[in-house]
């Protein structure tokens, strides 16, 4: 502490040095893991159980409703019934090139578990035709397939009036939809 005497005879005052400029030693926290080896492994696996669950929240399918199916079934329903030709002509590659459209059928217009279980039996039989070659196989299947599970080509005719009523109806932006506009 420092004084400073004033002779003029007003007063003394005295200057003490703050408190922050004083010198002292910083204690910083300690960046080493002070654990044992049982309390990692604990923090380990409680973790990876965790994580292991959210995955599954990823799965959740909300959005089955008749429209969804309605749409799967008019969009790849008609991929699958525009193979007619080509299975009656024996074209496996055509067929084969339509692989998806068969597994997005299965999966998104047939909603009760054992259709869809028949479904892709049927997919399967078709696929095992394709493999061995065998174009009768292929015909027998298909057609067994088409009839299980309803699927017609669908013909619109345009001069009869609206083709489609909303941008969800499967035959939107395709060439089975028009709208009569004057």
């Amino acid at each position: 502490m420092t004084c400073i005497n004033n002779y003029s005879g007003i007063g003394s005052s005295c200057i003490s040095p703050s408190p922050i400029f004083l010198s002292r030693t910083v204690q910083r926290a300690s960046t080493s893991l002070a654990m044992d080896r049982r309390t990692a492994a604990t923090q380990i696996a409680t973790t990876a159980a965790v994580l292991s669950g959210l995955p599954s929240l990823a799965l959740a399918d909300g959005a089955r409703s008749a429209a969804t199916e309605s749409r799967a079934r008019g969009i790849y329903g008609q991929r699958i019934a525009a193979l007619e030709n080509a299975v009656n002509a024996g074209d496996f590659g055509a067929v084969a090139s339509e692989k998806n459209a068969f597994i997005l059928f299965n999966s998104g217009a047939i909603s009760d578990k054992a259709k869809k279980a028949a479904a892709v039996k049927g997919t399967n039989e078709i696929f095992a035709a394709i493999r061995a070659k065998d174009a009768g196989a292929l015909k027998s299947a298909y057609a067994a397939y088409k009839k299980a599970n309803d699927i017609k080509l669908t013909a619109v005719d345009k001069d009869a009036g609206q083709g489609y009523s909303s941008d969800y109806d499967f035959k939107a932006r395709s060439s089975l939809g028009s709208i009569y506009v004057r």
